[in-house]
């Protein structure tokens, strides 16, 4: 579905990110991982044309996207912003509907469609329809930020550390209503985030970055078990006990003993 060949882009004299290419597979769930300034937004940010890169191609179901126009092209691509994003004097039902209401659709679809949404968020709707989002807690504007993303049905989602700004426990809370909605089956996703855990939860398929390149891309248990170099092993060995045991099957106890013992040894 989503086709990256060759990507380069450039602010001054720093290479953002740096001849890369990839694709993301209809229905799949791919993260981009990697320390602050490795390159992930700016890469997320050219694939709907938030920025535009200096050389390569980007391709949406055989298409170019810059044969598109951008407005065309965001219509169809759901994104969701690390701090919302939301307008500040719409309500919760105006924000959410931006997009349908850009789509032309008529009163009765649009706000059954907010209803759906919101309902499915734990946002009661007779509570919240009219709320401005200062009168929310951040963990409930991101949950509209996830909606208004939603709302039209576009086919792909694309979210910038979308639960990075939350307290841990509204996040682990947002975050699993999010892996519980039933419509992001059928939804191609690439997510930025800087979190291990939260990219071993929620990717099929992890890209890591440094310094504007691919360093490996495969799936979690390929990055942790499987490593193509220093980097890459260095990269998780501070949460390797943890992601090492999440991978293990419960019943599989001399795995789960190796990666104890593995534990304890960088402990001394």
């Amino acid at each position: 579905m989503i086709v990256v060949k060759n990507i380069t882009k450039t602010f001054g004299a720093r290479k953002a990110v740096d001849n890369v290419s990839f694709t993301v597979n209809e229905g799949e769930n791919v993260v981009f991982l990697g320390t602050s300034g490795c390159g992930k937004t700016t890469l997320l940010k050219m694939i709907n044309r938030l920025l535009d890169p200096d050389s390569g191609e980007i391709w949406i179901d055989g298409h170019r996207i810059v044969d598109q126009r951008p407005e065309d092209l965001r219509k169809k691509i759901g994104y969701v912003f690390q701090n919302t994003g939301l307008f500040p004097h719409y309500t919760i039902e105006e924000n959410i509907g931006t997009v349908p209401r850009l789509l032309g659709w008529d009163k009765a679809r649009k706000a059954a469609r907010v209803s759906d949404l919101m309902e499915k968020l734990h946002l009661p709707p007779d509570q919240y329809r009219s709320a401005y989002p200062h009168e929310l807690s951040g963990g409930q504007q991101q949950r509209v930020g996830i909606a208004r993303a939603l709302a039209a049905y576009p086919p792909i989602l694309l979210m910038d550390e979308p639960f990075g700004a939350l307290d841990p426990i509204t996040r682990a809370s947002v975050r699993k209503d999010f892996k519980q909605l039933d419509e992001l089956r059928s939804k191609t996703i690439v997510l930025v985030t800087h979190d291990v855990q939260e990219a071993f939860e929620l990717a099929d398929r992890i890209v890591l970055l440094d310094k504007g390149k691919i360093v490996q891309q495969g799936t979690p248990d390929e990055l942790l078990f499987e490593p193509a170099g220093d980097y890459v092993r260095d990269f998780f060995e501070e949460q390797r006990f943890q992601l090492e045991a999440g991978r293990i099957g419960a019943t599989d106890y001399p795995a789960l003993i190796r990666a104890f013992d593995h534990f304890r040894k960088r402990q001394h």
